[in-house]
């Protein structure tokens, strides 16, 4: 155990700001160095920061900080080469941002990586922290809403910005079982050319071992959550019981209604209070092989074969098995796939964001 372990922070746009202050933040950690292929934003960032070691170039100044801890918060094009440079660097832990990959072919790539090299890596689903998603997890694993037989989430957002979240969360809802099979379907081409590439509208079905049963939708088609006003806020992530359900909203709070109680409360999506302890576990599992991040990559993993199985299913059709067999480039197999046509948004909001 070290009093403190040092950090690189490659890219600095608003994430990557986010993950650097809360390294620097914590007495556990030391921010050895920052990263970004912008100068200016980069000069920006260690004024900010603090920080005299930057660079433009990732491998160098891995290479020559020699950290414990690679994080790193790119476009998601980068992803496999980004994991590289933290294990060539020496880090024992490396933070990434969401989604895993852009396909399944790169995320067995850096699966394979990480096994091989014996690095950890947790991946940035650091909603859980907040307490509005703890209460509705509180709620389901108390048993007060019976047994489980539905999780569910919704998002206006598209895929590879939103499907993770929702994703990891309805599984951590659901006790983080296995899935089985998924089938989906997706429409519209536009977000396609996105720097994170989508379809517009991707919805679908997940069959858990337990029995539980999943229900997404991610993106135009997705309903309103009226309660909240932020748009890229307008999550809904809940579970179904045969005795009540609870759900949180990431922009509204939370909701419950059971045999023993009806109730709610606030909460939003707050970096603030979220990046904390998601950087504290950090330093925990370093210090304790046995404290595991609950943001580990396997569970990450788990729900990333969920996304990519949605994916082969809407190219494709039909339903996908689990655990996936082989890599793919899914989002080649949905351009070829998808017809063209603007797709239908499920209110105005979505339509104007959708206009491609």
């Amino acid at each position: 155990m070290k009093d403190r372990y040092r950090v690189v922070v490659a890219g600095m746009g608003k994430r990557g700001i986010h993950h650097a202050a809360a390294f620097g933040a914590n007495p556990r950690f030391e921010l050895a160095g920052i990263c970004d292929i912008d100068e200016a934003r980069l000069d920006a960032a260690a004024a900010k920061l603090g920080v005299t070691a930057k660079s433009k170039d990732a491998r160098a100044l891995a290479l020559a900080a020699r950290p414990d801890v690679f994080c790193f918060c790119t476009l998601p094009n980068l992803r496999a080469e980004m994991v590289r440079i933290g294990i060539e660097s020496g880090a024992r832990l490396i933070a990434m941002e969401k989604p895993v990959a852009l396909t399944s072919a790169e995320g067995l790539e850096i699966r394979d990586l990480l096994q091989s090299s014996g690095v950890k890596a947790v991946v940035s689903h650091q909603h859980r922290y907040g307490a509005h998603y703890q209460k509705v997890k509180e709620t389901v694993a108390s048993g007060g809403l019976g047994r489980i037989h539905t999780v569910y989430g919704t998002s206006t957002g598209w895929m590879m910005h939103m499907l993770s979240h929702l994703v990891d969360y309805t599984r951590w809802f659901n006790g983080e079982a296995r899935a089985e099979w998924v089938m989906a379907q997706a429409s519209g081409r536009g977000k396609l050319a996105d720097g994170h590439p989508s379809p517009d509208y991707i919805a679908g079905f997940i069959h858990f071992a337990n029995g539980v049963h999943g229900i997404i939708e991610c993106g135009a088609g997705a309903p309103d959550v009226p309660e909240v006003d932020q748009w890229w806020r307008k999550c809904r992530i809940g579970a179904q019981g045969t005795e009540g359900f609870a759900e949180v909203l990431t922009g509204g709070g939370w909701r419950v209604v059971s045999k023993q109680a009806s109730c709610s409360g606030g909460g939003s999506m707050n970096y603030d209070l979220d990046m904390p302890p998601y950087i504290q576990h950090i330093a925990d599992w370093l210090d304790d092989e046995r404290q595991v991040h609950p943001c580990h990559f396997g569970s990450a993993y788990a729900g990333f074969e969920i996304m990519m199985a949605f994916c082969r299913s809407a190219a494709e059709g039909g339903q996908v098995a689990l655990p996936l067999v082989g890599g793919a480039n899914e989002i080649e197999m949905l351009k070829e796939a998808l017809p063209q046509g603007r797709v239908l948004a499920s209110m105005a909001a979505n339509a104007k964001e959708y206009s491609a």
